[in-house]
């Protein structure tokens, strides 16, 4: 199984899950649509289905375009709200492709229908991945938009903390660097988050992607999955892990302000390739 990581817009990715042998593929948040039929077209892959985490516009606006464009595409996803959707999936739902096999796991508080999908494929011995799009990101988490602390803290904890810790964690944006400066800190002597932001900038020097990274990998670093460290706690001045959790995000929110909109002539540059994000 590959995972092909495409850098869209300003900071998201979408992604191809790819099954080698028959070069069939996955499409997960194909927010800038011709982008992603050029790449399929380029590497000869057949695009089967598409999965969504939730119907935010920078990650589900492609879906309508490409059911219009290839026949027959399924596109899966946990709320009515999601453009092109053919079928909405539940909780624990498990879809199948060929060798690939997903698990949808529902994830509700960015959005109240965030789904995040755990993959792997038949006989491989890759370790697993998982999709995490606005829920959990590499260092941090997503705002609750549309929900509270007690459902984030049962999605980081019990839903996605309850994976195979060699799983790949592929998120929806790249904010490692953000997020990391956070962690520093709450974390002032966590060498670990030393160690990684470190080696964020320099993956953004040379313009690489950080994701993925593994679920063994956030509970080192990721202040969010380390509720019940004493740093942590000390930083928020709680000791319940869900106040703990909800006091966090809310020094997240004030961190660091964020970034404003480009104007829609270069949004397009960026949709194109003519920019970089």
């Amino acid at each position: 199984m590959k995972v092909k990581v495409i850098s869209i817009l300003e900071d998201n990715y979408m992604y191809l899950v790819i099954e080698e042998q028959s070069k069939q593929a996955i499409a997960v948040d194909p927010a800038v649509p011709h982008r992603l039929l050029e790449i399929v077209k380029r590497e000869g892959l057949s695009l089967t289905a598409v999965l969504t985490t939730h119907h935010h516009w920078d990650h589900a606006r492609g879906n309508e375009t490409l059911v219009k464009e290839v026949p027959g595409l399924r596109v899966y996803g946990g709320d009515d709200r999601i453009g092109g959707l053919t079928e909405k999936v539940t909780n624990a739902q498990e879809l199948k492709f060929n060798s690939i096999n997903v698990r949808c796991l529902f994830t509700p508080c960015h959005t109240s229908g965030h789904m995040c999908y755990f993959v792997w494929e038949d006989e491989c011995t890759d370790a697993p991945a998982v999709f995490t799009g606005d829920t959990l990101f590499i260092g941090g988490c997503g705002r609750f938009l549309e929900g509270t602390a007690e459902q984030m803290y049962h999605n980081l904890t019990e839903v996605l903390g309850s994976l195979p810790q060699d799983t790949k964690v592929f998120c929806g944006h790249e904010y490692t660097i953000k997020n990391l400066k956070f962690a520093m800190l709450v974390e002032p002597e966590n060498e670990k988050v030393k160690e990684m932001l470190s080696w964020a900038r320099a993956r953004d020097d040379d313009d690489k992607p950080t994701v993925p990274s593994t679920l063994k990998e956030e509970f080192e670093y990721n202040p969010f999955l380390r509720l019940s460290e004493e740093g942590v706690k000390k930083f928020t001045g709680k000791t319940d892990p869900i106040e703990v959790l909800r006091a966090l995000r809310k020094e997240k929110d004030k961190f660091k302000k964020p970034k404003e909109r480009l104007p829609p002539h270069a949004m397009l540059a960026l949709e194109w390739g003519l920019l970089r994000p």
